[in-house]
């Protein structure tokens, strides 16, 4: 049976850290998947389609697994894109003990409406402080945000912020 996993998340923008955290996970399953998403309780900055293109650009950038499948998804339980590609895990990077706060509830509605079982991973410490927000709010106010995004991220907030 192949073991397949969802890592979802905004990636509004993708940073070193989501890519720590695929990578990390491509070597746990058979096949990842990397879920765009929307959350209606933040304010993208970028497009659903456009993050997904910057991911996919960064994925390929980094050199990880080829088993690496990214997708978005807006409508419905996040839970009814597991079940249709199959997966049985859920993927998530926490950064602190507030992460895995807001997570825990969702990771047991996640397993009691579908089986679905929800895995932390720690980040890489070099990472764990790197937040999108964070990233939004710098390359907003003209900072380099290259320490802590992929090349392909970084130039595109540079023209989008110029």
């Amino acid at each position: 049976m192949r073991r397949i996993a969802v890592v979802p998340g905004s990636f509004d923008p993708v940073t070193l850290g989501h890519l720590d955290v695929i990578d990390r996970a491509a070597g746990l399953f058979d096949e990842l998947h990397v879920l765009v998403v929307h959350n209606p309780d933040k304010s993208a900055l970028l497009p659903i389609s456009q993050r997904v293109s910057l991911l996919e650009q960064a994925i390929r950038e980094a050199g990880l697994p080829t088993n690496i499948v990214v997708s978005s998804w807006s409508v419905g339980l996040l839970v009814d894109y597991c079940m249709d590609v199959g997966a049985s895990v859920l993927v998530k990077g926490v950064r602190s003990q507030i992460d895995v706060t807001y997570e825990t509830p969702m990771a047991i509605v996640n397993r009691n409406l579908a089986s679905v079982e929800t895995i932390f991973l720690l980040p890489n410490p070099a990472n764990g402080h790197v937040s999108s927000s964070l990233v939004r709010q710098v390359a907003a106010l003209g900072g380099d945000v290259s320490p802590y995004v992929p090349r392909v991220v970084a130039e595109y907030l540079q023209k989008a912020t110029v």
